[in-house]
C-alpha cells in the first residue's frame, strides 16, 4: 500500500476508535489541518440556485427534507434543486459529470467510496477553512489525507449486520443465530410461519455486497491481520482464500433455499421500508440506517441488527460514515453551496436536525440526545465491549462497482462463488495498476 493510501486508512480507524469513544461518553480531540482554497465560482447571492446530487436510494437523507431546504431559501434566497441520480449509475453519472464540467454544486457520497470512485483529490474542494470546521469533535469522519473534504451533522459511523424484527423473534420464540447452520433453522422457521425471511433488493447490487463486507472483514481480523495489506500489495490474490468463497456461497445459500423474496434482482433497496413496516419480512443484510428509516415511519417498530453469522462469535461490522456532503471545486455557485453547510451547521439548525434524527453530536456546541432503544443496544453490545470490525470497504483502493455486478451476476445464475473472486482478481488488479498501486 504506497503512503497517501496508508494514510486515509489510518485515518478512517482512528476516526472510528473516536467514534465509538464518543458513543460512549467519552469526547474525541479534533486533529489539525492546513487551509487551501478553491477554484470554483463565488457566485452566491440572493437568488441563485445550487444543484444538489444525490442518488434516489437515498432521497430519506437528512439534507433533502424539505423543511431543512425551505429555511436555507427563506433565510438566504438561496434555492436547493435536487438531481436525483440512479441508484445502481450513481457512481458512473457522478464520473462523467465531473469528466465534462457538468458539476453539481453538492454532491452526497460516502467519503471511503468517494477517494476511490470520485477521486477526491483532484475533484473536490478542501474545506479546512469553513468557519464550523473549527467546532467539530470528531474531523477525521470527514477528512482524508490531511484535510477535510466533507460535511455531516454526525460523527456516527453505520454498523452492519442482519437488521431484524425483535417482536416478530419473540412471537415465534426465536433467538438471535451465532452461526451460520442456527441462521438457517431461524429462516426455515420464520419461512414456515408465512413470512419472507430475508429480503435481498439486488436490483441495486450493492446491497448484495453488506454479507460478504462484515464476513470477509471479519474473517481476516479472528485469521489473517495483514490480509488486506497484502491483498492490496498483490502478495495474495481475493480467489486464494478459501473462507471467502464459502462466504459468498453461503449468502447464495440463502436465496436457493428460498428464504428470501422471488424477484431479488427486481427489487431495489427503496423498497425495504415498506416491507418492514408490513411486516412482510422479518430480516435484511444491511446497516443500522434502516432501522431510522423505519422508525420514522413507524417509531413503534421494534428492530434491532446481529452480526452476519457466517461463524460464530462474529463481529458487527463498522463501515466508514456515509451520506457527507462534498462540494466539486469546478462547482458554479460554490460561495452558495458553502452557505448551505453553514446553515445547516448552525447550532439551532443542527440541534433540531440532531434532536429528530438522534445523531452523535459533532459539533462541541451541539447536545447529542438520548439515543434510540437500538443504538444504545448498539453502544452497550458492540461498541463497549469492541465486538465491532471494519468492514472492507474501508480497506479498498479502488472502486468496487465490478464486485457489486459479479455479485449481482452470481444470483443471476451465471457465475459461481469462486468464478466472482476470479473475475474480481482480475478488475482488482488492473484497477489497482491503473491508480499506480506498488506492486501492480
Amino acid at each position: 500500500m504506497n503512503r497517501k493510501t496508508s494514510k486515509f486508512a489510518a485515518g478512517l480507524l482512528g476516526g472510528l476508535v473516536a467514534i465509538s469513544l464518543t458513543a460512549c461518553g467519552g469526547n474525541a480531540s479534533p486533529g489539525g489541518s492546513t487551509a487551501a482554497g478553491g477554484s470554483g465560482s463565488s457566485s452566491g447571492g440572493s437568488g441563485s440556485t445550487i444543484e444538489l446530487a444525490i442518488s434516489k436510494s437515498s432521497q430519506d437523507s437528512i439534507f433533502v427534507q424539505q423543511d431543512l431546504l425551505d429555511g436555507f431559501e427563506e433565510e438566504t434566497g438561496i434555492k436547493v434543486n435536487l438531481q436525483l441520480l440512479p441508484a445502481e449509475q450513481t457512481a458512473t453519472v457522478l464520473q462523467t459529470k465531473l469528466a465534462v464540467d457538468e458539476t453539481p454544486d453538492i454532491v452526497q457520497y460516502n467519503l471511503a467510496s468517494a477517494t476511490t470512485d470520485l477521486n477526491l483529490e483532484r475533484n473536490f474542494e478542501i474545506l479546512d477553512d469553513e468557519p464550523w470546521v473549527s467546532r467539530l469533535e470528531n474531523k477525521e469522519v470527514l477528512s482524508a489525507y490531511g484535510h477535510v473534504y466533507s460535511f455531516h451533522l454526525s460523527q456516527d459511523t453505520g454498523m452492519q449486520g442482519v437488521v431484524y424484527n425483535k417482536d416478530m423473534f419473540e412471537e415465534l420464540g426465536l433467538t438471535v443465530p451465532t452461526n451460520f447452520e442456527e441462521f438457517l433453522a431461524v429462516c426455515e422457521k420464520i419461512k414456515a410461519a408465512g413470512i419472507t425471511p430475508v429480503f435481498m433488493p439486488f436490483k441495486d447490487n450493492w446491497a448484495a455486497n453488506v454479507w460478504p463486507a462484515a464476513a470477509f472483514a471479519d474473517y481476516a481480523e479472528k485469521n489473517d491481520p495483514t490480509l488486506f495489506e497484502d491483498i492490496n500489495s498483490n502478495k495474495k490474490k481475493w480467489s486464494e482464500i478459501p473462507a471467502f468463497a464459502d462466504i459468498l456461497q453461503q449468502q447464495y445459500e440463502v436465496y436457493e433455499k428460498g428464504y428470501t423474496n422471488g424477484d431479488i434482482l427486481s427489487d431495489s433497496y427503496d423498497m425495504a421500508v415498506g416491507k418492514f413496516l408490513n411486516k412482510e419480512v422479518a430480516m435484511m443484510f444491511m446497516g443500522d440506517w434502516l432501522i431510522q428509516n423505519v422508525n420514522d415511519n413507524d417509531p413503534s417498530m421494534n428492530l434491532g441488527v446481529f452480526p452476519i453469522p457466517y461463524a460464530p462469535d462474529a463481529k458487527l461490522g463498522a463501515s466508514p460514515l456515509g451520506g457527507q456532503l462534498f462540494i466539486p471545486k469546478k462547482a458554479k455557485n460554490m460561495e452558495a453551496a458553502k452557505k448551505f453547510f453553514e446553515y445547516a451547521a448552525r447550532k439551532d439548525v443542527a440541534q433540531k436536525i440532531i434532536d429528530e434524527q438522534k445523531f452523535v453530536s459533532n459539533f462541541n456546541d451541539v447536545t447529542t440526545p438520548e439515543l434510540p432503544e437500538y443504538k444504545q443496544e448498539i453502544v452497550d453490545n458492540y461498541i463497549t465491549p469492541k465486538k465491532t470490525v471494519l468492514t472492507v470497504d474501508a480497506h479498498m483502493l479502488v472502486d468496487r462497482s465490478e464486485l457489486y455486478r459479479l455479485l449481482q451476476d452470481q444470483f443471476a445464475g451465471g457465475i459461481d462463488a469462486q468464478g466472482v473472486l476470479a473475475a474480481w482478481d482480475e478488475k482488482f488488479a488492473q484497477l489497482m495498476k491503473d491508480k499506480e498501486v506498488e506492486g501492480f
